[in-house]
């Protein structure tokens, strides 16, 4: 599986041109064709949709895609009433260590269609927006390799990653005399502890949809308290 980085691609709108001209698949076509943001627009006048999945495992290659939560949100609000989830149908068993982190059983996954069968409706909702994930080998890595099993062809998108924004936050700040001999406990980077930092409200964690709200709750506090509205959008995406 090919992982894009900030570095390889420069300019996500012309990418995703020859990625729509590439595209083979209809879904997929419809979907770069919705393109993206100019690398310069300010982050108060993009519109957003936060993005969190719930797998099997953590391996992309091995587990499958269980559950998906998005929701479209702006600087200013956060779009609950748009808001989506859905049960999906894994390609591979659900593990019983799996359950006990987010608590999906057999029961709910009844009945629940298969990644392709809401695929369509699952691109329109992030097409021409920026996603915001909170550890992005999970949402975009586990999104390729699910196209690529089902469909034949991988999916890539810019997305903005509040677990690697605060985890540069956290590395650049400056050390004081006494941490240069006794360091300090490493801050926790994980979606419930980056949260605390900006007194968010804490929420039951690895439910897709509470996790997507977190996530877009964080990106906007961490914007407000360390880049502002008019950052323009390549500051942060990758």
């Amino acid at each position: 599986m090919r992982n894009f980085t900030n570095q390889e691609v420069l300019n996500w709108k012309a990418f995703l041109r020859i990625k729509q001209q590439e595209s083979k698949d209809s879904r997929l076509t419809h979907f770069y064709e919705a393109g993206t943001y100019h690398a310069e627009t300010m982050l108060k006048d993009i519109e957003f949709v936060a993005l969190d999945f719930e797998t099997t495992g953590l391996d992309a290659d091995q587990n499958s895609i269980i559950s998906i939560g998005l929701v479209p949100f702006t600087l200013k609000r956060i779009a609950l009433r748009n808001a989506k989830h859905w049960f999906v149908n894994p390609e591979d068993k659900l593990q019983e260590d799996s359950i006990i982190i987010h608590g999906i059983t057999h029961s709910d996954l009844k009945g629940a269609p298969d990644l392709l069968r809401i695929l369509e409706q699952l691109l329109d909702e992030l097409a021409g927006k920026i996603v915001v994930v909170h550890y992005r080998r999970i949402e975009r890595d586990f999104f390729d390799a699910a196209l690529r099993t089902l469909i034949n062809e991988g999916i890539v998108f810019p997305v903005i990653d509040t677990m690697q924004i605060e985890a540069d936050i956290q590395q650049a700040k400056p050390k004081s005399f006494i941490d240069w001999f006794k360091p300090k406990r490493t801050e926790s980077i994980r979606l419930g502890g980056s949260r605390q930092r900006y007194n968010l409200p804490t929420y039951p964690p690895h439910d897709a949809l509470t996790d997507a709200i977190a996530t877009a709750e964080l990106l906007q506090a961490q914007v407000f308290h360390h880049f502002s509205p008019d950052t323009p959008v390549k500051k942060l995406w990758v």
